[in-house]
């Protein structure tokens, strides 16, 4: 993240969108106990639940700009990893009107976001499960005081959908764990002449359905949950190529800017990147420019999406965030540093590279701060919930760690880590032992002193 301020037959079953209509309801019943809510993550202890785990997620969204209007129908197929006699999905969004398990309706309750599901019959450990959920309203954004606006944010002409750290439960049930990657699927219907854009890659052309269109995004790939993404309104779509890459980039034609420069800059960005940390890890690449207001951009995979026409920084930024948070994601949000701290160190090494300072001048500047300044205050590999986004923190001092392990372990061990780093953990959710004993591994070097000092020690570090 980048914060500037705190076939036919089938086709004819993708437009068919009867499921939002006629669905009867199911009574609401209070349940207590089931697998404990939330799956243990110190900043955000009721998101996710650890009872069971998605392989996919088949959204169906309908959405009428309009009238804010959201109809929904999630499908969650899911293995338990427990003996379940009830379980909890993580859900602030609208009123749901019925949900089943395993083509059974289940009781359920909410409490907050927690929303308790309980089947008709007990889920057996190891058992794969499928949950569908319909639901339908207009979502309320989620403003939070030091997070700031995150979720299902309304634009002039449409939506989008923007998750970091907890914001899907706001449009979608979901085991909100950051541990826990799915696939997706987003089949999404909007009025004809509206776009409709997600992670992933498109499946066949959009189907029109008298004054409705659907359209299909497929992501093969394991995600997190903050990292899913639809963008809704009017987009000027580029399809370009990276080598052998799709390239798709979106911009609001309200915005400032040339779409023809975010489609190339893009391109750039990701060829020097694979340069140094190897193979794009997904199956398309791009952007999505949208008037937001939200005043930040976004890693969502795949295709970041930015609030108004990003420089290149930006774009080198959210772009290696592709390998940095979100191919190799953290186990639990006190880890953040190992997104943001490595996505910023990228931007000093593209600025190194091409006519900009050094990465080592970039952290003289930062080091020159007197040992007093609040810039040293917090911990880096520990900042607290309502520090994540913490540009003084998380971004430049987890950049400055890793200048320092350059530094130590010298360029060829160094470019060597980013490499194995972003191959041995693909698709995985790592912490920060994993990176120093990999870096240990590597250099044959005693690294947790400097570990320590730089991520877990307050106030300012000595250079040796």
């Amino acid at each position: 993240m980048t914060r500037r301020q705190r076939g036919a037959a089938a086709i004819g079953l993708a437009c068919a969108m009867a499921m939002f209509a006629g669905v009867p309801a199911t009574a609401h019943a209070a349940t207590a106990g089931g697998s404990p809510a939330g799956a243990g993550d110190p900043y955000f202890p009721l998101a996710g639940n650890q009872g069971y785990d998605v392989a996919h997620y088949d959204l169906d969204l309908d959405f009428t700009p309009a009238t804010h209007v959201l109809n929904g129908q999630a499908t969650i197929s899911a293995e338990a990893k427990k003996d379940l006699t009830r379980f909890n999905l993580d859900y602030s969004g609208p009123a749901i009107s019925r949900i089943t398990v395993d083509g059974r309706d289940a009781t359920y309750s909410q409490d907050g976001q927690e929303l308790t599901v309980v089947p008709a019959k007990r889920l057996k450990s190891g058992h794969d499960f499928t949950v569908k959920v319909w639901y339908g309203g207009v979502p309320v954004t989620i403003d939070d005081p030091t997070l700031g606006i995150y979720g299902w944010i309304y634009t002039d002409d449409g939506a989008v959908g923007l998750n970091e750290p907890d914001g899907a439960r706001n449009w979608y049930p979901v085991n909100d764990d950051i541990g826990d990657k799915a696939t997706y699927t987003f089949r999404i219907t909007t009025p004809n002449g509206v776009n409709a854009l997600a992670n992933g890659e498109q499946q066949g052309p959009p189907c029109v359905n008298g004054d409705r269109t659907t359209v299909t995004w497929n992501e093969r790939k394991p995600m997190s949950s903050y990292l899913s993404m639809v963008a809704i309104g009017k987009f000027d779509v580029t399809n370009g190529r990276i080598g052998n890459l799709a390239n798709v980039t979106a911009v609001d034609p309200t915005s400032d800017g040339d779409g023809a420069v975010l489609q190339s800059t893009t391109a750039e960005a990701i060829a020097w990147e694979q340069q140094k940390f190897g193979r794009y890890p997904f199956d398309s690449a791009g952007g999505i420019v949208d008037k937001s207001g939200v005043e930040y951009a976004l890693e969502t995979q795949g295709r970041p999406v930015y609030d108004g026409m990003p420089d290149t920084d930006t774009i080198v930024h959210e772009n290696a965030h592709q390998w940095f948070g979100d191919a190799v994601t953290p186990k639990t949000w006190r880890d953040i540093w190992l997104n943001e701290g490595f996505a910023t160190y990228v931007e000093w090494m593209w600025d190194e590279e091409h006519g900009g300072p050094t990465a080592q001048s970039v952290f003289d500047k930062y080091y020159a701060k007197p040992a007093g300044d609040k810039f040293w205050k917090l911990k880096t590999g520990d900042p607290g919930r309502d520090e994540i986004f913490s540009g003084s923190a998380v971004y430049y001092r987890g950049a400055m760690t890793l200048h320092q392990l350059r530094t130590t372990m010298g360029d060829r061990d160094f470019f060597t880590l980013l490499r194995t780093w972003t191959e041995k953990y693909r698709y995985r959710n790592v912490e920060t032992k994993d990176l120093l004993d990999l870096a240990q591994s590597i250099s044959h070097k005693n690294l947790k002193p400097l570990f320590d000092a730089w991520l877990y020690t307050e106030g300012k570090p000595a250079i040796p």
